[in-house]
C-alpha cells in the first residue's frame, strides 16, 4: 500500500466498491420487512431469512449442497494427493500431458460438461442419482485441488523424509508422519477451494440434477424464474455468509495470496 500513490489507491477503492455495491445491496435488501425488493430506510427484518428457514425445498436444497460439496471435495483431494505427488516426484514424458488431463476441466465450459454429462449418465442409467451427481462435482472441483497439492510439493524440502528413512521408517511411516504434516496447509486448502466451488456450481448441475438431488443454486435458480421477492436476497446473503467463512478458513489455513497468485 506505501508504494502507491493517492491516485492509485483512489482507483483501486473505487474499483473495489463497484465490484462489492452488487453484493451490499442484496445483503441490505435481505433485511427489508416488506413484500418487494426495496431498501426500507433504517427499519430492519428477519422475516426473510425465516421464511427461508421454513420454506422445505430450500431447505432440503442446502442440505444436498451440503453432501455434495463435502462428499465431492473429498473425492477430489482423495485423487490430487497421489496424483500431485507421482507428477511432481515421478516426471516423465507423459507428465505434462497428465497434468494437462487433470486440469482440463478449468478450460471446458460448464455448459459443455454438463451437456456432456448428461448424455453419459443417460447411456450408463445414471440420470439423477445422487451418487453420479457428486462424481460430476469431483471432476470439475479437482483441478483446484490438484493445483495446491501440486503447489506444496513443488520445492518441498526431502530431507526430512531422507533422515526418517535413514532411520529405518518405512515408506507409509514416513508419508504419514513426515510428508503428509508438511503439504497438510495446502491439501486443506484445495479442500475448502474444492468445497466453495462444488457448493457454488449452477451451471453444469442444471443438467444432471433430478428433483430429489436439487441443489441451493439450482433451487435459487428455479424459484428465479417464478417469483423475485425478498427471499431469494436473504438466502442470497446467507451463501455469501457462508462463502466469506469459507475463504476467510482459506486465508487463515494457506493464505488467498498463494492460492490466487502463486505466491510461496
Amino acid at each position: 500500500m506505501n508504494k502507491n500513490g493517492p491516485f492509485a489507491l483512489l482507483f483501486n477503492a473505487l474499483v473495489i466498491s463497484f465490484m462489492l455495491a452488487p453484493i451490499l445491496v442484496v445483503c441490505v435488501i435481505a433485511f427489508t420487512p416488506e413484500n418487494t425488493l426495496t431498501i426500507h430506510g433504517p427499519q430492519l427484518s428477519l422475516r426473510w431469512f425465516k421464511a427461508v428457514f421454513e420454506y422445505p425445498d430450500f431447505v432440503s436444497s442446502f442440505w444436498n449442497s451440503l453432501w455434495l460439496g463435502l462428499s465431492a471435495a473429498t473425492i477430489s483431494t482423495a485423487i490430487a494427493v497421489p496424483a500431485g505427488m507421482a507428477l511432481i516426484r515421478y516426471p516423465n514424458r507423459w507428465s505434462g500431458l497428465l497434468q494437462g488431463l487433470f486440469l482440463s476441466p478449468l478450460i471446458i465450459p460448464h455448459l459443455v460438461l454438463g451437456v456432456a454429462l448428461l448424455r453419459l449418465f443417460t447411456l450408463v442409467g445414471g440420470a439423477g442419482s445422487f451418487g453420479w451427481l457428486i462424481l460430476a462435482h469431483a471432476l470439475i472441483v479437482t483441478p483446484y485441488t490438484m493445483r495446491l497439492v501440486m503447489s506444496a510439493l513443488i520445492g518441498f524440502d526431502r530431507s526430512a523424509e531422507q533422515a526418517a528413512q535413514s532411520l529405518g521408517a518405512s515408506k507409509t511411516t514416513v508419508f504419514l508422519r513426515i510428508t503428509l504434516p508438511m503439504i497438510l496447509p495446502g491439501i486443506t486448502g484445495g479442500w475448502l477451494l474444492a468445497f466453495i466451488n462444488s457448493f457454488d456450481e449452477v451451471t453444469m448441475s442444471i443438467f444432471v440434477t433430478s428433483p430429489s438431488t436439487v441443489t441451493l443454486p439450482v433451487r435459487m435458480y428455479m424459484y428465479a424464474t417464478e417469483s423475485i421477492d425478498p427471499m431469494m436476497a436473504a438466502v442470497s446473503a446467507l451463501m455469501v455468509a457462508i462463502t466469506a467463512g469459507a475463504m476467510i478458513i482459506l486465508d487463515r489455513v494457506y493464505g488467498l495470496d498463494r492460492v490466487l497468485v502463486g505466491r510461496s
